[in-house]
């Protein structure tokens, strides 16, 4: 199926498309329905989309299994980081407006709202990327 043209000519006009939409889910998600979870599936969606389109040599040169172990450890990094400076600040983890309070500086908790959830979309994409690949690597399911 990879041989496909014309899979693989829409897989090339579709896949930035997803992966545009799934960043706008992700920072929509602290305002409306969405977010990092849901953003971050859709992302891994795009690269399921490239993994039969293109096999398993095509994912891996654009990402491959170290380059989503070190995304899903950034991710996780960004959200730790962001729950334990609030808690440095005499809040609660996430509590975003202890913060706010101690910095001085108004509005910074939609900020780090958005970051937080960009962390979580980080995280969910590479390890939903990771188990992907380790099945179609495991099972022979993609032939390259």
């Amino acid at each position: 199926m990879r041989e496909n043209v014309v899979i693989r000519t829409v897989a090339r006009l579709s896949i930035p498309f997803i992966q545009l939409f799934s960043l706008y889910v992700i920072v929509h998600g602290a305002s409306g329905a969405g977010g990092g979870f849901q953003g971050g599936v859709v992302f891994a969606a795009s690269f399921i989309l490239m993994l039969i389109a293109f096999g398993l040599s095509g994912i891996r040169s654009r990402l491959g299994e170290k380059g989503a172990m070190v995304l899903a450890t950034v991710g996780l990094f960004i959200y730790a980081g962001i729950g334990l400076l609030c808690t440095l600040f005499s809040g609660n983890y996430l509590e975003y407006a202890a913060i706010e309070s101690a910095l001085g500086i108004p509005h910074i908790h939609a900020f780090l709202i958005d970051i937080v959830e960009a962390g979580i979309g980080i995280t969910v994409m590479a390890v939903m990327t990771l188990i992907i690949l380790d099945f179609a690597d495991r099972e022979g399911m993609i032939r390259d």
